[in-house]
């Protein structure tokens, strides 16, 4: 992702450090961007929060010393992102890295017919 530009909500579970402090920002929950990173938190963390126990939750809270209801915020706009991409309501577009090429064609269209399967993007190096 680009620097001060949103990332992408189709593609949360490959968001840096830096996307979920953007987005922290973009769901007024900005106060705990420092404590995430220091944590390391993106967004395959994100992904996994759903298969937390309570323990590992109660853990992660402490650990960030977040308040109660802005973890339950957290969640919920997790799962608002979760849902909207499995109902085809978010714009597909190509990852940020992908070249011109007809490859970056073959990922937008299988990811826009494919909407319920986890769309798994790979940087490639020349």
């Amino acid at each position: 992702m680009s620097k001060g530009r949103s990332p992408e909500p189709l593609d949360f579970f490959i968001w840096t450090v830096e996307d979920v402090g953007l987005w922290l920002e973009e769901i007024n929950l900005g106060s705990y961007r420092q404590v995430f990173e220091e944590n390391g938190v993106n967004g395959e963390y994100l992904e996994s929060l759903s298969m937390f126990t309570t323990e590992q939750i109660l853990r992660f809270i402490r650990r960030c010393h977040m308040k109660w209801g802005d973890f339950i915020t957290l969640c919920k706009e997790l799962r608002r992102i979760k849902v909207a991409c499995l109902k085809g309501e978010q714009e597909v577009h190509k990852p940020w890295w992908a070249p011109s090429c007809l490859l970056s064609v073959v990922f937008v269209r299988l990811a826009k017919r494919n909407r319920q399967s986890r769309v798994v993007s790979m940087k490639l190096e020349p």
